[in-house]
């Protein structure tokens, strides 16, 4: 249950970011959900390899209960750190839109 609200309340953060400037609204939702998962993955390899070749950890693999749990905050802030790269970006990227309707009949350099 804990990950369909996850699911659901970081797509929908993704989904009103797109909305404000003006982007593709599913494609970022669907694509933090997958950041999301993505990263999980990601630690637990990083973790698997780090335990059998480097630390051994002795980790239990049977009991996935704490890879869980650890890659939750891990998730969450990598779809922290993707939202505030797409924010910074799409803030540089904003175009001003011009009321061009005021200026017919003047000449460029009445500006």
């Amino acid at each position: 249950m804990l990950g369909i609200l996850l699911i659901y309340f970081i797509g929908k953060r993704f989904y009103d970011l797109s909305i404000e400037y003006n982007k593709s609204k599913w494609l970022f939702a669907i694509l933090s959900v997958v950041v999301y998962y993505a990263s999980g993955i990601v630690f637990g390899v990083v973790v698997a390899l780090l335990d059998l070749y480097i630390f051994n950890w002795g980790i239990d693999y049977e009991n996935n209960m704490g890879f869980n749990l650890l890659g939750i905050p891990v998730g969450l802030l990598s779809v922290w750190g993707f939202y505030v790269l797409l924010e910074n970006k799409w803030k540089k990227s904003v175009s001003l839109v011009k009321d061009e309707i005021s200026d017919i009949g003047k000449s460029s350099q009445e500006d």
